[in-house]
């Protein structure tokens, strides 16, 4: 199932299950039914994180362009709050930020679009997230903004977050010049 979301652009994806007393199978990635739902870009990398501690936060990230990157997110163990943050020039949601739990249970999946800033906090320990992404990591386009930024105003479960060195420098989103 694909579902819209109140921010243009992104889509929340529920593959179905289908389990027996084994387990279950799933089809968690189908190029054909994402086009048929307006995403037809291909994917070129897959990334798996692995968060040992409830209330780690990884984000909010994006890549610039021309190395900017579509995302599909999805949890294979544990849970996160997964956000996205619209970043693109001109868009009437422009700063405002869509929220959802993604979760091993759940089976949610979250395709995030170029123009969006992505991040994720950690609900359970031991959460592994893998998502696919469009273009390949390219370090001088790599970029992000505060987790705690007043002005995009996202509401985490926790306060004290489990940051990177790197993530708790990250700019406020005042004086932002959007690339999108």
């Amino acid at each position: 199932m694909i579902e819209t979301c109140p921010i243009d652009g992104l889509l929340v994806i529920t593959p179905k299950r289908h389990g027996d007393e084994r387990g279950f199978f799933s089809e968690t990635y189908n190029a054909q039914a994402l086009a048929e739902a307006g995403f037809d870009k291909p994917f070129v990398q897959d990334n798996h994180s692995l968060s040992r501690q409830k209330g780690v936060l990884r984000g909010l990230h994006f890549q610039t362009p021309p190395f900017a990157q579509d995302k599909l997110v999805r949890v294979l163990r544990g849970a996160v709050l997964d956000v996205a943050v619209d970043l693109r020039s001109g868009s009437s949601t422009y700063g405002q930020h869509f929220a959802l739990e993604l979760s091993a249970d759940n089976w949610k999946q979250l395709l995030i679009p170029v123009g969006f800033a992505h991040a994720f906090y950690t609900l359970e320990p031991d959460t592994e997230v893998a998502y696919k992404v469009t273009a390949p990591y390219a370090p001088d386009h790599d970029a992000g903004l505060r987790w705690d930024d007043p002005d995009l105003a996202i509401d985490w479960p926790g306060n004290n977050p489990v940051l990177s060195a790197k993530d708790a420098q990250l700019p406020l989103f005042a004086g932002f010049k959007s690339p999108f």
